[in-house]
């Protein structure tokens, strides 16, 4: 059996996809965006001007923060979590506004977003520390 060779794409390498329309926004962040008050152009505004925090690479996805602008001064943090399995398209798997704003994300609370099948998860931490 051949294994599966798994792309590592950054949030540069999606940025075009989802620029020129190749995207689709799963029900769970329509859910969300629906709960909390937020809306498509948000999210991918937070895709094309955010940053990669989290690079999960064997489940093909990636976490991207950030902010919806309410007005010039105030700006909410925004975490989308994209999943890059099929060519040529971008799929939203969720967004969400932080409970906590001053922190990232817990890695567990991510981990729930994430993972489904409880297996350890190779991660890759991306910019300063």
């Amino acid at each position: 059996m051949k294994k599966k060779t798994l792309r590592k794409r950054t949030l540069a390498d999606l940025q075009p996809l989802v620029k020129a329309g190749k995207y689709r926004i799963g029900s769970h962040a329509v859910r969300h965006a629906f709960a909390e008050g937020f809306t498509e152009k948000d999210i991918i505004g937070s895709i094309l001007y955010g940053k990669e925090l989290l690079r999960y690479i064997q489940d093909e996805r990636l976490l991207v923060l950030g902010y919806i602008s309410v007005s010039n001064k105030v700006k909410i943090p925004l975490h989308v979590v994209l999943e890059h399995k099929r060519p040529r398209q971008v799929d939203v798997i969720t967004a969400f506004i932080p409970q906590e704003a001053h922190r990232v994300m817990s890695r567990g609370r991510l981990a729930e977003f994430l993972r489904h099948d409880f297996n350890q998860a190779e991660v890759s931490f991306v910019g300063s520390k």
